[in-house]
């Protein structure tokens, strides 16, 4: 995006929401993101802020301000949970980005680590979906980097996740299905197992809700795959709730997964869940 984005409503887009005429201003982005630029007063109409269902009319003036690339870590929502002399835990809202994306001036997390962890040899050492709120984990220095990835191949890395799925789900399930994660918008859950139990995922029921027919789980992986969790649940027929591409979510629902806890040697960090009450 940049610095500063100006357009003319059109006959077009006469009476439109202005999240839905922000598509046509801020391209490869989804309403999400769109919202959230009203919500955090970057956008005027004739000079004033509005918000996301604001009606447009023809000749009006829409401006966006700022670099989404320049936004501090409290406009993002980003901060730092805890941190030792190695490793930082940092929350990431659902909503927004890890990493950077090439070719793309979008918001994310890994932009603000060098005004979060005070300096510039912050690395992120994993990822969340753009949908998935909770703890990424990031490495202070160098040496840092090289025991996460010793820790983690050896399986002392755990990783915690709360999720709300559709339906009844029972007892303990470990789904250890393998992956097939190449060049695809999904991950598909193969019918062999994988034989690497690093790759599986345990799944623990928490709660029913009789009423919704959804059922809250607790899930542990100790290195995950890309959609890892999202392709498990749903190839056990339990997708979790809101998400788009494994459930019948779309990108505007909130995506109730959640990564709750992070357990290395030497470091432990919580994180509650922002969309109910799972308990530890």
């Amino acid at each position: 995006m940049d610095s500063q984005k100006e357009y003319i409503i059109g006959d077009e887009s006469d009476g439109l929401r202005l999240d839905k005429v922000l598509e046509l201003v801020v391209t490869g982005e989804g309403l999400r993101f769109r919202r959230r630029l009203c919500d955090d007063g970057r956008v005027l109409v004739d000079g004033k802020k509005r918000k996301p269902g604001y009606k447009v009319r023809v000749g009006q003036h829409v401006e966006i301000l700022g670099r989404s690339d320049t936004m501090s870590g409290k406009e993002l929502g980003v901060y730092v949970v805890d941190q030792n002399e190695a490793f930082a835990a940092v929350f990431k809202p659902g909503g927004i980005h890890s990493a950077a994306i090439a070719g793309r001036e979008t918001p994310c997390a890994e932009s603000v680590l060098p005004e979060l962890c005070s300096g510039d040899d912050a690395i992120l050492l994993n990822r969340l979906d753009y949908l998935t709120s909770g703890l990424l984990l990031v490495a202070l220095t160098k040496d840092a980097v090289n025991e996460y990835h010793e820790l983690e191949d050896n399986g002392y890395i755990r990783k915690y996740y709360c999720a709300e799925v559709h339906g009844r789900l029972d007892g303990v399930v470990s789904v250890r299905s393998a992956l097939d994660t190449d060049d695809r918008k999904t991950t598909r859950a193969l019918v062999e197992d994988s034989d690497d139990p690093h790759r599986w995922t345990d799944v623990t029921v928490i709660s029913h809700d009789h009423e919704k027919n959804t059922t809250m789980v607790r899930c542990l992986i100790m290195k995950g795959a890309r959609h890892q969790i999202r392709a498990h649940l749903a190839s056990v027929g339990h997708p979790i709730i809101g998400d788009p591409l494994y459930g019948n979510g779309d990108d505007v629902d909130l995506l109730h997964l959640h990564h709750e806890r992070l357990e290395l040697p030497g470091f432990s960090v919580y994180s509650p869940c922002p969309w109910g009450d799972v308990g530890l």
